[in-house]
């Protein structure tokens, strides 16, 4: 995650999103992994937290059953959302109408609470109780008078957890008028369908808000930027080819300087011949993840990843598939879907591309053109 000085560019999503949470605008965001969702809403809660927000956030990968939900909300509640004025265990009150009551350790070393619900209880139990705990941001929000933030960090995962959680969770939010509630997700098929088919509970209830990458001209200043404060200077012919190279992609632009920032000494100027020593220790170090990505791809996948990799683009066409010997317009969208899924490539009204710029280096120099 990219922090604070870390972060750059994303004013104008920074600006809307803290206007709309102010504002009580629910919001989804749209983007796929390593584009800087997480680290843009830490930024956005440090700003909102300024302004005496009170920010609660759930990372949803972290709870794989709605036990583990209601722990972590619960924590996140007690923390964030309820009165620091009084003490720790003091704060316990606001769980004292729940059904089934949270176990609470302290750790002796740190006075930090961990939160825990105890193997026995009814299912329905729980459910109420996380009905509660779910209501209970709304009611102390009111209760203090104050904003309140919940963000769900990959929202997508509420389906896994349980499928009857949408449902759920929409008809204790609609009824919150103090919260103003935040879900990011980087399965964009999946976050789509939550979000946009009219049958799911989901359906517009939020502002959808879609990150892209970042634009040249102050991704260029910045990483020039970052290499003076580091007493190195940086070519500016080095930066054009780091933005050729990723696109603008958030985290690979992230990796690939901090490659060419480490083969740079104090006092040295990074050039094309660093940059590329850089790509290449970049490749090394993916190396294993691309290469599972490509066990696991079946042989007509691999045959669109290659031909995408060498050109991107409208890959269901004549003319394409010609060029790179692809099979029936069937069995390339049957791929392109498949890849989507994994979020490995974007399929946008027929244009499709590799996500991952260094995924189409490392095909293109393990397999060339196909």
């Amino acid at each position: 995650m990219a922090l604070d000085d870390a972060f750059t560019n994303r004013e104008r999503e920074i600006a809307e999103l803290k206007a709309d949470i102010v504002n009580g605008q629910d919001v989804v965001v749209f983007a796929p992994r390593r584009y800087g969702k997480s680290s843009l809403m830490w930024r956005v809660a440090q700003e909102l937290v300024r302004r005496r927000v009170l920010v609660a956030s759930v990372d949803l990968m972290t709870t794989p059953t709605v036990a583990k939900l209601a722990e972590k909300l619960a924590r996140t509640i007690h923390e964030d959302v309820a009165s620091r004025r009084e003490k720790a265990l003091d704060r316990l009150r606001i769980f004292s109408s729940l059904r089934v009551k949270p176990i609470v350790n302290v750790d002796p070393d740190t006075g930090k609470l961990s939160f825990g619900f105890d193997a026995g209880y009814a299912p329905e139990d729980l459910r109420a109780t996380l009905e509660h705990l779910l209501a209970l941001p709304g009611e102390l929000g009111a209760e203090r008078k104050r904003r309140v933030a919940l963000i769900f960090d990959e929202f997508q995962e509420v389906v896994d957890i349980d499928p009857t959680l949408p449902r759920l969770m929409r008809a204790v939010f609609q009824e919150q008028p103090e919260v103003a509630h935040v879900y990011l997700g980087s399965k964009r098929h999946m976050m789509r369908r939550l979000f946009s088919d009219e049958n799911e509970p989901f359906w517009r209830s939020a502002k959808p808000v879609e990150l892209g990458v970042i634009a040249p001209e102050p991704f260029a200043a910045y990483i020039a930027e970052r290499f003076r404060a580091s007493g190195r200077s940086i070519d500016p012919e080095a930066v054009g080819a780091i933005l050729r190279t990723t696109g603008g992609h958030p985290y690979a632009t992230q990796e690939l300087c901090y490659f060419l920032w480490q083969l740079t000494a104090e006092g040295e100027t990074a050039d094309l011949a660093h940059l590329q020593a850089a790509v290449e220790g970049v490749l090394r170090s993916e190396n294993a993840h691309f290469a599972t990505v490509w066990d696991h791809a079946s042989a007509q996948q691999r045959v669109l990843l290659q031909a995408l990799a060498a050109e991107p683009g409208r890959a269901l066409t004549t003319d394409y598939r010609r060029r790179h010997d692809l099979p029936s317009p069937s069995t390339v969208q049957s791929a392109v879907t498949a890849l989507e899924r994994q979020e490995l490539v974007r399929n946008e009204g027929g244009d499709v591309r590799i996500v991952e710029p260094f995924l189409s280096e490392w095909v293109r120099g393990r397999f060339g053109a196909p």
